[in-house]
């Protein structure tokens, strides 16, 4: 590991990316900690942490709600306006097609998520700041109108200068700047949520912490194990007569299918999805229609139901699994690609019966993927019901989105190095 780190070290792009997105990072945090006026911080960390789903989304947003800072909402909007394109680019056909164009095309349409991020911020904190007064100890001191559109303004123009750094962290191309910055917001929580557990701890807990300890040790192999198991497809390239006689190809190789190639995205996807109803049911929990007030309650009770919650949190993450790989993985575009280089697979026919049989590997494969990565992410919420402590399910979340990050980017640092290499030579 040491001589990994030499070797990062050494080469002067890699050194001065990883300073820079450090630097960056000290930045969020500072950002992170700089308060907004008007709010107590300690009566809006007890409310968060009364609540399992609003404790998720302190994680999503990278742990800056708690803070109520001037990025209240972390990068939260932007990945909610990502969700939304990601869908419409699967029922438009004109964005379909726009799509399709390539990098110019995929540049507008991060043209147009990042500008659909503004008014979502807006939205979600006005909705925040609703939700904050429906609590029973004060936290918002002011209600005029005049502090909450300056505490909207503040927040949004947070949200966008946190987008701005995370496209910045991107391209130093060690790693998802987005998923990097809820990773240092997670990694920033954990020792007060150690703590949290060191002063509550007594003997009657140790069934508990044990129960924690092995949870968080499978979280770890197990989406070590998913994130790297691959399924080797073999691939044979025909002989091909090139100038003078000579014959190329005949190479025997393979195709590889990771099982998980969603990476962390569903968890977040799922994350989001679950915060949606509880957030907007308690904005009407007080609301005049008394159908209206008893729907948002009902729905605040199912959410806080274990079982069902567990079971929602499943589900979404198995389907924005295949919903996600379905996204990134394109049968179509490979087969192509396979009949052009002369390459085939053993027992298939090139063109469409190679789209449909990649198809078909990558539904199986998934299907381990997507059922594994949705119980691990349900079984911190089992212990939970065991062992009857709040920091279990969130502190579960919290190590797999950690462990899913540090995958992705050391593979992006290892992809760099030896790209470096090949230069070398």
């Amino acid at each position: 590991m040491w001589e990994k780190f030499r070797t990062i070290w050494n080469i002067k792009d890699l050194r001065n990316a990883f300073l820079f997105v450090f630097a960056m990072m000290v930045v969020f945090r500072i950002t992170a900690h700089i308060p907004l006026p008007g709010v107590d911080v300690s009566a809006l960390r007890a409310f968060f942490e009364a609540n399992q789903v609003l404790g998720l989304l302190n994680i999503f947003s990278g742990g800056t709600i708690s803070n109520f800072s001037v990025v209240a909402l972390g990068v939260a909007p932007y990945i909610t306006s990502s969700i939304i394109f990601q869908l419409l680019v699967m029922i438009v056909p004109s964005l379909e097609a726009i799509q399709k164009e390539g990098e110019a095309g995929q540049k507008k349409i991060n043209q147009w998520t990042r500008i659909v991020t503004v008014p979502l911020a807006m939205i979600q904190t006005f909705a925040l700041l609703s939700l904050l007064r429906q609590s029973a100890v004060p936290i918002v001191s002011q209600t005029d109108a005049f502090f909450v559109v300056t505490l909207i303004m503040t927040v949004t123009a947070g949200t966008v200068f946190l987008m701005w750094l995370g496209e910045l962290i991107s391209e130093k191309k060690i790693g998802n700047g987005i998923s990097l910055m809820i990773f240092a917001g997670i990694l920033a929580g954990l020792p007060q949520q150690a703590s949290q557990l060191v002063v509550s701890f007594d003997q009657s807990q140790i069934f508990t912490w044990v129960v924690y300890g092995v949870i968080a040790l499978l979280t770890v192999v197990g989406v070590v194990y998913v994130t790297e198991a691959q399924r080797n497809v073999p691939v044979q390239y025909a002989r091909q007569m090139r100038g003078r006689g000579i014959l190329s190809g005949g190479v025997a190789s393979h195709l590889p299918l990771r099982v998980n190639m969603a990476g962390v995205i569903p968890i977040i996807f799922a994350i989001s999805i679950l915060i949606f109803p509880s957030v907007i049911a308690q904005y009407f929990v007080s609301a005049r229609s008394v159908w209206l007030a008893d729907a948002a309650r009902w729905t605040l009770e199912i959410l806080q139901n274990q079982t069902v919650y567990g079971l929602f949190y499943f589900v979404l993450v198995f389907a924005f699994t295949y919903f996600y790989t379905g996204l990134i993985f394109h049968p179509d575009k490979i087969a192509e690609n396979l009949q052009k280089q002369g390459g085939f697979i053993p027992g298939i026919r090139p063109g469409k019966p190679t789209s449909e049989y990649l198809q078909s590997v990558i539904t199986r494969i998934n299907l381990f993927g997507a059922s594994f990565l949705g119980l691990i992410a349900v079984l911190p919420i089992l212990a939970q019901g065991s062992g009857g402590n709040q920091l279990l399910a969130v502190g579960g979340t919290s190590l797999l989105i950690i462990v899913a990050v540090v995958i992705e980017s050391v593979k992006q640092v290892e992809s760099q190095i030896t790209m470096r290499q090949y230069d070398a030579y």
